[in-house]
């Protein structure tokens, strides 16, 4: 980018190393830099890679674990901070809504010893429920953020963003993005720091909230944001490019690379942090062009602070605030604000794109869960995990998905509500579980609701990559550990009806589940089989369809699994069906479901028949 990374003494000339690195391990390894002591985590795309980067460093140097919230990883790293050693806690956005009842109390309390928590955002929403802009969170708890622009920045802000935490007495928020995340690129590294404990801080009127320390509190929460806005004045993270006096660019983050691409010969002014705004900069670099732009995905939150300066600006009235930015969305942006001349059209490629349907895994165990409650007519309360895929077709099973751990309290709710016909199904995954499911169990056992629960149990966290949980008795780092027993957590709610059944097994949980939706109270069935694909692949042998005896029925084709493909052979007016073995993974599935057993193992050396 042109410019040298920040704390230069970091990296002596003697000790460079050149290593290619993703966003997110660039963030692990400044922060492993930095000498942090404790990191936690729950893993969300696109940050789930930080903490798995945080785990190849000794574990002598750093404590690395698994959290089974966002919350709960703030509250471990709190406490490290607490204890006088640097920590650190990382989530994807959605995560800050969980961790934020921590993070509001705790910007008062401050930062005995470094406190940093990185946010991925996902501006296009390419695997989340949302696209909300973590930069606000900063703004409503006075967090001071930093907001790198390449893995480079990346690194260099994070170990950074200790110093602050300290110099400032403050809680830091680093914030990616899907991009700047899962882009690698080459990031000069430096050697760990290693900090000396600072022990306890013996100061209850610090340390502990209760309203008349809060009361104390919050005006240094003000006095802190001017005094960090002042070192981001003085400190040579801004980047100011001197160009055409025009029109002048204010952005901040990956966006700078797509201005710089769009407009090389601009007057540019990026930006480290939105929040706190280097205002003296800001002004000075407002007074030397005759017109400003701010370009920042998602929300207005720079424009909005130009204009509580006095300054007049532009922005979102030509970027749109939903989406990920792009070099061609920059480009519209600039020639609808008349600062580019618009390009001719590009002629269209007439490209027919290769279909593939987000569907479910072959043989993934929560296929046949959804098969049955679609068979029971179920209103089915869905929750987050790769099995809200079964809401679309040809599955079209799930009603409705809020967020994580909402299904059990939605069907709290809709039984109180006593409008619904339907038996109330919430369906939950067994991370999600531990994660939010606890509580919503709990108040429908107290509530006394007819809901039954099914816990889509497949022994790992299989929509971020195959991590480990409290359930798997295994660590982050792989090692045994405790583990969690689902039934006997369940019962020790107070819950009557619980029973484990194997989700391969189609007759015994169809008539599991049939059960639990006539119990009277909180029923609870836990489907119980690993993901096919995480943490390990489980591939059995693959089975084959006889051609003769397919009567083109397909009900196997209602399995939606992607090794069931058509053919154009045809039966009584419809297509016949054939198993592609090499995706097939020998579920057994589509034979439980077929009438006239044309689905058998194959046979050694044979193909589809």
């Amino acid at each position: 980018m042109g410019r040298e990374p920040a704390g230069e003494e970091y990296y002596p000339d003697d000790e460079v190393e050149v290593l290619p690195l993703m966003g997110n391990e660039a963030i692990a390894r400044g922060a492993w830099e930095a000498g942090v002591k404790v990191a936690s985590a729950y893993p969300g795309t696109p940050s789930t890679e930080i903490l798995e980067s945080m785990a190849n460093f000794p574990a002598k140097e750093v404590e690395a674990q698994w959290a089974t919230n966002e919350k709960v990883a703030v509250d471990v790293a709190i406490g490290a901070s607490f204890a006088g050693v640097r920590a650190f806690a990382a989530m994807k956005h959605v995560g800050v809504n969980v961790a934020s009842d921590a993070l509001m109390s705790q910007t008062y309390i401050g930062a005995h010893a470094g406190l940093v928590i990185a946010v991925c955002d996902d501006p296009g929403i390419h695997s989340s429920q949302n696209e909300q802009d973590t930069r606000l969170f900063c703004r409503l708890g006075n967090i001071p953020l930093l907001e790198p622009a390449d893995a480079q920045e990346a690194l260099d802000y994070t170990r950074l963003a200790f110093e602050i935490s300290e110099t400032f007495d403050t809680p830091v928020i680093v914030r990616s993005s899907t991009r700047l995340s899962h882009t690698r690129s080459p990031v000069r590294v430096g050697n760990r720091t290693e900090i000396d404990c600072r022990g306890f801080n013996e100061n209850p009127q610090k340390n502990v909230m209760i309203p008349s320390h809060a009361r104390l509190s919050h005006p240094k929460l003000i006095e802190r944001e001017s005094r960090v806005g002042e070192y981001f004045d003085q400190i040579d993270l801004n980047h100011w490019e001197r160009g055409d006096q025009k029109v002048g660019i204010i952005t901040v983050g990956t966006v700078y690379s797509y201005v710089k691409e769009v407009l090389p010969t601009a007057s540019i002014l990026k930006l480290a942090s939105s929040y706190p705004l280097a205002r003296e900069t800001i002004s000075d670099f407002c007074n030397s062009v005759d017109r400003v732009l701010v370009v920042e995905e998602l929300e207005p939150v720079i424009e909005e602070g130009l204009k509580v300066m006095g300054i007049a600006t532009e922005g979102k009235a030509f970027f749109p605030r939903v989406g990920e930015f792009s070099p061609e969305v920059v480009r519209q942006g600039l020639e609808s604000a008349g600062v580019i001349e618009s390009l001719a059209p590009k002629p269209l490629l007439e490209v027919e794109p290769l279909a593939r349907p987000p569907v479910l895994c072959a043989g993934c165990p929560h296929t046949s869960s959804y098969m049955a409650l679609r068979g029971l007519n179920a209103r089915v309360l869905g929750d987050i995990g790769c099995y809200t895929l079964a809401a679309i077709e040809p599955l079209e099973a799930i009603d409705t998905c809020v967020a994580m751990g909402s299904s059990i309290g939605n069907a709290v709710g809709m039984a109180k509500a006593g409008t619904e016909t339907r038996p109330l199904v919430a369906t939950i995954g067994d991370s999600t579980f531990l994660h939010a499911g606890l509580p919503p169990l709990i108040d429908a056992v107290y509530n006394e609701v007819d809901i039954t629960v099914l816990i889509l149990d497949n022994s790992t966290t299989a929509m971020t990559g195959g991590q480990d949980h409290a359930a798997t008795g295994k660590t982050l780092r792989g090692e045994q550990t405790n583990r969690v027993k689902f039934d006997e957590l369940v019962r020790a709610t107070g819950v009557k009806w619980v029973k484990t059944v194997d989700s391969y097994d189609l007759a015994t949980l169809y008539q599991t589940i049939r059960e639990a939706v006539e119990f009277k109270g909180v029923a609870v069935v836990i489907s119980d089989r690993p993901c096919v694909l995480d943490p390990v692949k489980i591939k059995g042998q693959p089975f084959e369809i006889k051609a003769e005896l397919c009567v083109a029925c397909q009900s196997c084709m209602n399995l939606s699994c992607p090794a069931l493909v058509w053919t154009d052979e045809i039966f009584d007016g419809h297509r016949k069906v054939k198993i592609d073995a090499p995706t097939c993974m020998g579920c057994s599935l589509c034979a439980q479901v077929c009438p006239t057993d044309a689905i058998r193992l194959q046979q050694r050396g044979s193909g589809n028949q």
